[in-house]
């Protein structure tokens, strides 16, 4: 008795499923560190050709989870190293867990093509805009739902040289995305969208020679430490007077108005360190008539928190982490048992408070973000109109060499176009960086290496239209796109 065969529609719908998988896992190679940006449109194209051919909408949503369980296994995999080499946890719950985590990553583009597929309008100029639209809200939604995740959004890829990037300052990360996928969904509707491409990359490099702000001042010398302090060593109590002795000698070395240091820099409480070496730090800084920022755990008893703290001729000041990682810094409500798998140090930090002004170090209105926070671009508005700086310090040791770190830097040149700020990144293993206002590496210090970034920066002041309107802009720009594609277009006829 031979078994029923397949509809032949079944067998077409799992054919595709290995293009779209291998497309999705390509499209790592249109973000850092490999910056082929014009990549992604084409693999795009493909994606939305086979979404649209997809005989029903479960079809299409399988096709784009495909997509972006390709993307996303290639692309953030190496949280696998942080919960296995760092965390403790077994090699096969590691993988188990990367695997389901990416899995969950995927739901939105799978719900993407299920949507797209389901509302398919007959217009090839309509079913793109419904794409871009429900790409740049998938994107959203992923950095929003459970504390958001918004690693690899589309529009990331699109940094300088890339002309996109000229939309970044209005649109934002989001409005990017939208821009990226209906390039990619433009490319198989000849010859109008081949036109349309062409005006969206003119229009981006018009929008690239409009200077949204200000220089503020005069520049200043800036010093951003990178002590390169391996993750399975900083915690271990014999190595504490070895790691205060590195600090200490590299900022001496390195004289700057403005000193960063990179998160939890000293692996200790503010209040366990030696005051003698506070002091000491304070007193190096000062030389300068500058200030000092020291990434340190801060608080005692059962609140503690992930901060910044100031050394030097200004006040003391301190910046607290507001946007906490799941798991690496809190522990979420029913999975206390994580706990037993993974040895995570600190992963209950309390959350700081929503807004914090700026701090007001060497002459500077400066911004405080603390690791992935300036993934959450919406998040820092709150203090950029009077900011003149952004900072963001981070401890990136936790995923080993891996695409981890070029990717975030990635992600910080977008913070510097959406603000017009430059934005100054002091980090334990890499990639420490100096970024212009344009989004543009001014000087960067190689990944894994003991050493300090010395510059001059300069503060700028003045508002971007996405400081004005953050995310506002890209969710008008995607609701007129849906009305565009979904909408039925009243016929105008003659009178009988």
């Amino acid at each position: 008795m031979s078994l029923p065969r397949c509809p032949r529609h079944w067998q077409e719908g799992r054919a595709a499923l290995l293009p779209a998988f291998l497309a999705g896992g390509g499209g790592v190679l249109a973000f850092a560190p490999f910056g082929l940006a014009w990549l992604l449109p084409l693999l795009l194209a493909l994606l939305f050709h086979l979404l649209v051919r997809a005989s029903a909408w479960g079809q299409a949503a399988w096709r784009g989870g495909a997509f972006g369980l390709g993307l996303f296994l290639a692309g953030v995999s190496w949280v696998y190293v942080s919960l296995s080499v760092f965390g403790g946890m077994s090699m096969p719950l590691a993988a188990l867990a990367t695997l389901l985590f990416c899995a969950y990553l995927a739901l939105f583009p799978a719900l993407l093509g299920g949507l797209l597929r389901r509302f398919l309008p007959a217009a090839l100029w309509r079913q793109a805009l419904l794409f871009a639209a429900l790409w740049a809200l998938a994107d959203l939604l992923r950095g929003w739902l459970f504390t958001g995740f918004p690693w690899l959004a589309l529009g990331y890829s699109q940094v300088p040289p890339s002309p996109l990037a000229g939309y970044a300052p209005l649109l934002g990360v989001y409005g990017l995305t939208f821009l990226t996928a209906l390039a990619g969904a433009w490319l198989l509707w000849r010859p109008w969208g081949w036109l349309g491409i062409a005006v969206l990359l003119a229009g981006g490099w018009g929008l690239q020679q409009i200077q949204w702000t200000q220089p503020r001042g005069e520049p200043l010398s800036v010093a951003l430490v990178q002590g390169n302090v391996a993750q399975d060593l900083k915690w271990r109590p014999e190595r504490f007077a070895a790691t205060l002795t590195l600090y200490r000698d590299l900022v001496s070395h390195h004289p700057a108005r403005l000193t960063i240091l990179p998160e939890t820099a000293l692996p200790a409480f503010l209040d366990d360190i030696p005051r003698d070496y506070l002091m000491e730090l304070k007193a190096l800084a000062a030389r300068q008539q500058g200030d000092l920022l020291l990434g340190v755990p801060t608080g005692t008893g059962e609140a503690y928190w992930n901060s910044a703290v100031s050394f030097g001729a200004s006040p003391s000041q301190q910046y607290s982490k507001t946007h906490l990682v799941p798991f690496g810094e809190f522990i979420p409500p029913g999975f206390a048992w994580f706990l037993d798998l993974a040895r995570i140090p600190m992963s209950s930090f309390s959350p700081g408070p929503v807004f914090q002004p700026p701090l007001a170090l060497a002459g500077q209105q400066v911004a405080v973000n603390i690791c992935y926070e300036d993934l959450f671009g919406r998040e820092l508005l709150s203090a950029v109109p009077e900011a003149t700086l952004l900072v963001n310090m981070s401890n990136t040791a936790w995923f080993g060499r891996s695409l981890a770190q070029p990717q975030h830097l990635q992600i910080a040149r977008l913070r510097a176009l959406e603000t017009g700020r430059p934005m100054l990144r002091a980090t334990n293993t890499g990639m420490t960086a100096v970024v212009q206002p344009d989004g543009r590496v001014q000087a960067v210090l190689a990944p894994f290496t003991t050493g300090v970034l010395e510059a001059q920066v300069q503060g700028y002041t003045g508002s971007t239209p996405y400081v004005l309107l953050g995310d506002g802009a890209a969710l008008l720009l995607v609701l007129l796109a849906l009305g565009a594609a979904l909408l039925p277009v009243p016929r105008v006829g003659k009178s009988k």
